[in-house]
C-alpha cells in the first residue's frame, strides 16, 4: 500500500507539472513597443486637423427700466406701461471644426455658426484665422467653412466610408469642451443609424459612448485608421455633462456637402422623391412576409414624384437603397440625401410578400405651385410673418412633410404679432374669420378685411388648431 501511495503521490506532482506548463503563462513586457501601446501615434497625426471655432453675432434684446422692479414706480404706469428700449449685445458660440483640404476648407456643425457675424478659427498651434461660410445645411447640420492659408498646405483628415463602420470600432473624439482647450476622448461606435435626436431634418447619427460635451460640436470622430468617420454634433444629457451617449453625422453626409461647395453651391439641393411612409412595426412585418419588421412603409406619394411613372405604389415596402438597407422613414431620407440630383436610385421593395425593384432618377425638389413668398402687411395676427404657397422645395426649405397643397408659414419672426400669438414657421393657415383659404392670393386677401376680432384655423404636424384673438 505504502508503495502505490507513493507512485500515486509521483503521478500526482508530474501531472500537476504537466498542467502548469500547458497554462499560458504571464510574462513580464520584453520590447518598448509593448509597454508603450497607445493611441498617442494615431492623436499626434489627426489632433493637428481639428480647430476651435468662436462665432459672434449681434442679437437685440428688448430691455425694461429697472425702476419698473419698484412697485411705487409701477403705480403711475398702471394700464399704460411704457414699452422697453432694444439693446444690442453680442453673443457667442463655442465649437470645433475639422480641416478637410489642405488649402483650409473646414467642416463644422451648422448650429455652431449659424446667424454669426464673425467666425474666428484658431488652429492646433493656436494661430488664428477669419472664416468665411462657403455653404450652410440646415438638414443636416453642417457647414463649411474657408481660411486664408496664403498658399500653405495645413494638416486634414480624409473621409472615411461611414458605411462601412461597425458596431464595436475604436473611434476618437476631438474637440475643445467646454472651452479647456483640444481634448481627445475614446470610445467605440455603440449604434449606428439612430434617428432620434433632431439637431437638423436628417435625424441619422452615429452613436459613441467616446465622451462628447458641450464645444466638441463640429469635432472630429475619427477610427483607428486615422480617417474621419464622422463630425461629432450632439449628445443626450439630462444636465448638460456627458452620459456616453453622442451623436456624430456620418461622413458620406460630409461629403455631400462637400461636393456642393466644390459645384459652387451656397445652399445644397437635396435630392427629392416625394415619397412618405411609416416604420415596419413587428405586426406589419408578419402580415407582409418580411423576415424582420424593418423597413418603411409608403403611405404617400406625391403626384409629381419620379417613383410613380417608375411603378411604386403605396402599400409597398422599401428596404433598400442602392442595396443599402432602410430601416425607417428616417434612414430612407438620409441614404437619398447621399446620393446627387441627376443620378438613378434603385428602390429594393416588398410587395404582396415578393421582392423587387424599382429605378428612377432622382430630381431637385419642384417650385410648383410658385411659392410667391409674401410678408403679410397691415394690422391682423399675421403681420410680419412669411407666407408662401406650399410646393416640394417650401416642403424641404422648412422640413414639413406630408402637406402638398396650401398656405405655409415661412418665417413668424421674433417681434411680430404671429410669433405673439404663438404661431411658427410650417404652421399651414386653413382659415381666416372662417374663409377657406388655399393659396397665398386668398390668405392676403381675407387678413385685409377689417375686423375687431380674430379667428384663424391652423394644421400643426397633425393637429387642427384654432387661434382666436380679440372679440
Amino acid at each position: 500500500m505504502k508503495k502505490l501511495a507513493a507512485l500515486a503521490c509521483i503521478a500526482f506532482i508530474a501531472f500537476t507539472g504537466f498542467v502548469k506548463a500547458q497554462q499560458p503563462q504571464a510574462a513580464i513586457p520584453q520590447s518598448r513597443p509593448q509597454i508603450t501601446l497607445s493611441f498617442a501615434p494615431l492623436v499626434k497625426d489627426v489632433a493637428p486637423a481639428v480647430v476651435n471655432i468662436y462665432a459672434q453675432k449681434k442679437v437685440k434684446a428688448q430691455v425694461m427700466s429697472p425702476l419698473l422692479d419698484d412697485p411705487f414706480f409701477r403705480r403711475f404706469f398702471e394700464g399704460a406701461m411704457p414699452p422697453g428700449f432694444s439693446r444690442e449685445r453680442m453673443e457667442n458660440s463655442l465649437g470645433s471644426g475639422v480641416i478637410v483640404r489642405p488649402n483650409g476648407v473646414i467642416v463644422t456643425s451648422n448650429h455652431v455658426i449659424e446667424g454669426a457675424d464673425q467666425i474666428r478659427v484658431v488652429l492646433a498651434d493656436r494661430r488664428e484665422f477669419d472664416a468665411k461660410v462657403m455653404l450652410s445645411d440646415d438638414h443636416s447640420d453642417l457647414a463649411v467653412l474657408r481660411i486664408d492659408t496664403k498658399g500653405e498646405n495645413l494638416p486634414n483628415l480624409e473621409l472615411k466610408d461611414s458605411d462601412d463602420a461597425q458596431v464595436g470600432d475604436l473611434v476618437l473624439a476631438i474637440g475643445d469642451p467646454f472651452g479647456v482647450g483640444q481634448t481627445v476622448t475614446s470610445g467605440i461606435i455603440s449604434a449606428l443609424s439612430h434617428t432620434a435626436v433632431g439637431t437638423g431634418d436628417l435625424n441619422y447619427f452615429i452613436q459613441t459612448d467616446a465622451a462628447i460635451n458641450p464645444g466638441n460640436s463640429g469635432g472630429a470622430l475619427v477610427t483607428m485608421d486615422g480617417k474621419l468617420v464622422g463630425i461629432n454634433s450632439a449628445i443626450y444629457s439630462r444636465d448638460g455633462g456627458n452620459l456616453g451617449i453622442g451623436f456624430a453625422v456620418p461622413s458620406n453626409m460630409v461629403r455631400v456637402v462637400l461636393n456642393g461647395v466644390a459645384q459652387g453651391e451656397k445652399a445644397l439641393v437635396h435630392p427629392w422623391t416625394g415619397i412618405g411612409g411609416q416604420t415596419v412595426t413587428a405586426a406589419m412585418a408578419q402580415s407582409f412576409n418580411l423576415p424582420s419588421p424593418s423597413g418603411m412603409l409608403v403611405n404617400l406619394i406625391n403626384q409629381a414624384s419620379p417613383a410613380i411613372k417608375a411603378g411604386l405604389r403605396t402599400g409597398d415596402v422599401i428596404v433598400s437603397v442602392n442595396g443599402r438597407p432602410v430601416e425607417d422613414p428616417e434612414s430612407f431620407r438620409y441614404r437619398i440625401a447621399t446620393l446627387p440630383v441627376g443620378t438613378m436610385a434603385d428602390i429594393g421593395i416588398v410587395r404582396q410578400g415578393k421582392q423587387s425593384s424599382v429605378q428612377f432618377q432622382l430630381i431637385a425638389p419642384p417650385e410648383t405651385p410658385p411659392r410667391e413668398q409674401t410678408k403679410v402687411p397691415g394690422k391682423n395676427p399675421l403681420a410680419g410673418a412669411e407666407i408662401a404657397n406650399i410646393s416640394p422645395a417650401v416642403s424641404e426649405q422648412i422640413g414639413m412633410h406630408g402637406v402638398e397643397h396650401g398656405v405655409v408659414i415661412i418665417s413668424s419672426g421674433a417681434d411680430t404679432p404671429a410669433a405673439s400669438v404663438g404661431l411658427q414657421t410650417g404652421d399651414v393657415i386653413l382659415g381666416v374669420n372662417g374663409v377657406k383659404v388655399s393659396n397665398v392670393s386668398e390668405a392676403l386677401k381675407a387678413l385685409q378685411q377689417p375686423a375687431s376680432s380674430w379667428k384663424l384655423s391652423v394644421q400643426r404636424g397633425d393637429s387642427v388648431l384654432t387661434v382666436v384673438i380679440g372679440g
